[in-house]
């Protein structure tokens, strides 16, 4: 039997006035202009869907109490962090959900630098997790381009990447307790320190990178490392991919493993940020069709740092083209700014399809030529614009359309190109997902990309942890045939 608008109405208004109850009127924002903000997706790719509330529950046990209640009415929660996800993870897919935005649990509740740890809540930003460590003199070292507005929580329920995995690790390997709200309002306190522990099943890595399908995360404890105290940076200019490879793999070895990120970028992708985006300067002297972006870190002072990265970037058989090292911050900055320009400067060409996957690093050279075959087969002139973490094998396989194409017509490819690019990346054993998440975008490739025993491990999960789907639905695992 179909629900009237006033039946509707009613009922949103019931629920409004449930959750106002025990968490305060500043904690609930009913429909209007004052939710706007929470319903903006990151891309503009899927539709502002209206939700019943926004929920701002400003500690763990007003978390509990909002899904205690949301279950009492049936109705679904797409937790929020610092929405800055690219896949719709933070997004409604129907109106019949509470949006529960984690921002106002933003304390740090513990910073241990002689135990190299800090627990933080969920709504912490990450740049304020890299400065309360840093005025502890130590290291949070996870990092990326949304630092500044994405929260921990989402971070880690999207098991987020960055810049530094190849030295760290995801957002998973700087995890070594959470604390979560589950489906039915229980708490689980999982906040431990300790580095050690196999007394059972190890559950917070169930949590992290589920994208708040199996439990809220409220806050973490995360490792910390030595402060950084030298650093080199490197802009190096390759003639292809296999040389850059053969950089990559000579740099780790002769700087010590002190090599901390490794970022690989085209020429196509390097001259949209050139043309596109504020204070970006050509690195070198001369014109390449591939560059390395490398910098060196080390908690010691006097390690050398740039001798070291001189006298490989020099060997005889180095494979090098031309390189520049930073003198000083202000030009590593700027070397910075070039990769970091990269996503934004895209629009400025055109619609953009967007791929966020991952294979063996061994097998980069021979993915980034079969797929770039295969788009320009199936879209001839699309200008495909390849970047991303070459240390880890996480290659951002963008593709900027065709000059004489209008946005629309090539958006309208969006899925038969993204097809090609996830089967080319997964006959390398790859994956169609390496640092964005599922969200609300991949569940389908989730489908159709995945065995079904590994489905139907997700879907018990899923059904062990939220049986009646109201942790973040429609996102991440896809429903049964």
């Amino acid at each position: 039997m179909a629900v009237t608008a006033r039946e509707w109405d009613n009922r949103v208004m019931s629920l409004i006035n449930a959750l106002r109850e025990p968490l305060g009127d500043d904690a609930v924002i009913p429909p209007g202009r004052a939710m706007d903000g929470y319903l903006a997706e990151r891309r503009g790719r899927f539709t502002r869907r209206p939700v019943q509330a926004v929920v701002r529950p400003a500690d763990t046990r007003a978390v509990a109490t909002t899904l205690r209640i949301a279950a009492e009415y049936g109705v679904g929660i797409v937790p929020q962090g610092g929405n800055t996800g690219l896949c719709g993870g933070a997004a409604a897919t129907h109106p019949d959900v509470l949006i529960l935005s984690l921002e106002r649990l933003n304390r740090i509740r513990a910073l241990e630098p002689d135990n190299f740890t800090l627990t933080a809540e969920a709504g912490c930003t990450l740049s304020a997790l890299q400065n309360a460590a840093a005025d502890a003199n130590r290291l949070f070292p996870l990092s990326y381009a949304a630092e500044n507005e994405c929260q921990i929580g989402g971070n880690l329920a999207t098991n987020a990447g960055g810049m530094n995995v190849l030295r760290y690790g995801n957002a998973r390997d700087l995890a070594l307790g959470l604390e979560v709200v589950l489906a039915d309002g229980r708490i689980w306190d999982g906040l431990r320190t300790l580095r050690k522990d196999n007394s059972g099943y190890d559950l917070k890595d169930l949590f992290i990178g589920a994208e708040g399908t199996l439990g809220i995360i409220t806050a973490a404890s995360l490792k910390l490392f030595p402060a950084v105290r030298e650093r080199a940076t490197a802009l190096i200019g390759v003639n292809s991919v296999p040389a850059a490879l053969e950089q990559f793999a000579r740099l780790r070895s002769a700087s010590g493993d002190t090599l901390t990120s490794c970022e690989l970028m085209g020429r196509e992708p390097l001259a949209l940020a050139l043309e596109h985006a504020a204070d970006c300067h050509e690195p070198l002297a001369a014109s390449f069709p591939w560059y390395l972006l490398v910098e060196l870190t080390s908690s010691a002072t006097g390690a050398g740092l740039d001798t070291r990265l001189a006298r490989a970037l020099s060997a005889d058989d180095a494979g090098v083209g031309d390189y520049r090292i930073a003198p000083d911050a202000a030009t590593a900055a700027d070397f910075w700014r070039l990769r970091n320009a990269i996503p934004g400067a895209q629009k400025g060409a055109g619609a953009s399809i967007k791929n966020d996957v991952s294979v063996p690093v061994a097998a980069i050279p021979a993915f980034i030529e079969a797929a770039t075959a295969a788009v320009l087969d199936a879209c001839p002139g699309v200008r495909p614009c390849v970047f991303g973490h070459i240390g880890d094998g996480n290659i951002h396989f963008n593709l900027t359309r065709p000059v004489a194409m209008s946005d629309a017509a090539f958006l309208a490819q969006w899925e038969a190109l993204t097809r090609r690019v996830h089967d080319i990346a997964m006959d390398y054993r790859g994956s169609f997902a390496a640092e964005h998440g599922v969200g609300q975008l991949k569940p389908g490739e989730v489908a159709r990309l995945k065995s079904p025993a590994e489905q139907d491990l997700m879907r018990q999960l899923k059904t062990a942890f939220d049986p009646a789907d109201r942790l973040n639905p429609g996102k991440v695992v896809p429903p049964a045939d």
